[in-house]
C-alpha cells in the first residue's frame, strides 16, 4: 500500500489563450449557436403551420358533419313525403279527380283462367 502513493509534484497548469485561438474558439461557438437558432426557427415555423393546418381542417370536418346532418334531415322529409304519397287512398283520389278514372263494372272485368 505503501507504493501506490503516487507523486504530483508537477502540475501543468492551464496556459492562456491567444488572440487567435480565443477568436476562433469564439467563431466556432458563433457557428453552433447559429446553427442552433436556424433550426430551432425552422422548427418553430413547421409547428406554426401544422397548427394551422390542423385547425383548418377541423373546420372543415365540422362543417362536412354539419352538412352531412342537413342531407340526413333532408332525406328523412323526403322519406316521408315519399310514402305519404304512396297512400292507397290518396292515389285513389287523384285517379277518380283529376284523372277522371273510375272503378271497372262487372262487365269489364275478364276473367283469365
Amino acid at each position: 500500500m505503501a507504493h501506490a502513493r503516487t507523486d504530483y509534484g508537477k502540475v501543468i497548469a492551464p496556459r492562456p489563450l491567444s488572440g487567435v485561438e480565443l477568436a476562433s474558439h469564439r467563431l466556432d461557438i458563433f457557428k453552433y449557436l447559429m446553427i442552433c437558432m436556424i433550426l430551432f426557427t425552422i422548427v418553430s415555423v413547421f409547428h406554426v403551420w401544422s397548427r394551422c393546418k390542423l385547425i383548418d381542417l377541423n373546420l372543415q370536418i365540422s362543417e362536412s358533419s354539419r352538412l352531412l346532418k342537413e342531407a340526413e334531415q333532408e332525406q328523412k322529409r323526403l322519406k316521408l313525403e315519399a310514402a305519404s304519397m304512396k297512400t292507397p287512398a290518396r292515389v285513389e283520389v287523384i285517379a277518380k279527380g283529376e284523372l277522371g278514372m273510375a272503378l271497372p263494372t262487372e262487365q269489364q272485368v275478364v276473367l283469365v283462367k
